[in-house]
């Protein structure tokens, strides 16, 4: 059986969720459209193998409409036709930078300028912070073991 080894460190700390929602919330003010967050989202948490992550990513992009194709094939996106230029574009930067130690150069300037192509300077900010901010939660999620689907039986025990 899949236990977690703690709670998730930022609800065990005090305020620590406060300014991480902040971030959140500013990003998704970016003017970068929600879907191409949500696949940046849940395209670093399979490359981190955080299931926690990957399972409520999923669940965010159904809930909010999002095709099973498209879900299904974020692993595979490049051999995929259901994924719009900007939306590689966006993936391919995700990649790059989630798998920092992988190559010399980390974020080769071809998936930069592709991205540039794409975005602007502030839609590139939101697009690195989401990414550095989906790396954050897949790292504590990961090292204390968080269990796939436990947010959602968390909150049906809250709410009972």
């Amino acid at each position: 059986m899949l236990k977690a080894r703690m709670k998730n460190p930022a609800m065990v700390i005090p305020d620590v969720m406060q300014p991480i929602y902040a971030l959140i919330g500013a990003v998704k003010k970016s003017g970068v459209p929600a879907r191409t967050l949500e696949l940046v989202h849940l395209r670093a948490s399979q490359i981190n193998g955080c299931g926690f992550c990957v399972d409520i990513g999923a669940r965010e992009m159904k809930k909010a409409g999002e095709t099973d194709e498209r879900v299904f094939a974020v692993a595979a996106w490049r051999e995929t036709p259901y994924f719009t230029d900007a939306e590689r574009a966006a993936l391919a930067l995700a990649e790059a930078a989630t798998r920092l130690s992988d190559r010399a150069d980390p974020v080769p300037d071809d998936v930069w300028e592709e991205a540039a192509r794409h975005y602007d300077e502030p839609a590139l900010a939101a697009l690195t912070l989401q990414i550095a901010l989906t790396n954050l939660f897949n790292r504590f999620n990961v090292t204390t073991r968080q269990i796939a689907g436990s947010a959602r039986l968390d909150a049906r025990a809250e709410n009972r």
